[in-house]
């Protein structure tokens, strides 16, 4: 996963076969990732979405996707329940999920997950 998370476009294992090979490089010249099949079961859902090209953003529902925007630009749950007509504890209902899904459970490492997945940038 760290070769993945570091920009690896494919990962097998030495023993992979001549058809596995060509299975990850055309993978790769389609502009996915590839994870070589003998593995892919045990490194989980990450690695799964990673092998696919799947950004973990995609996991989000846009609603969530919404409000990480918000913390990330640096609001309250309450600023965040005002502008989008939801209550504080609904915000932080969705901030759990958000938490949950992408495996960050503070707000600087959410800046750092956008930082690295392109939903802001430092300007």
């Amino acid at each position: 996963m760290q070769s993945l998370r570091a920009g690896a476009r494919a990962y097998l294992l030495k023993e992979a076969a001549g058809a596995e090979l060509l299975d990850a490089m055309r993978a790769v010249l389609l502009g996915r990732r590839y994870v070589s099949r003998a593995i892919a079961g045990l490194l989980g859902d990450e690695a799964a979405a990673a092998a696919r090209g799947r950004s973990p953003i995609e996991r989000l529902s846009p609603r969530e996707r919404e409000i990480l925007q918000h913390v990330v630009d640096g609001k309250s749950s309450v600023e965040i329940g005002r502008l989008l007509a939801l209550s504080p504890k609904t915000v932080e209902t969705y901030r759990g999920r958000i938490a949950q899904k992408l495996g960050v459970h503070d707000v600087p490492g959410l800046v750092r997950f956008a930082l690295q997945h392109g939903m802001t940038n430092l300007a």
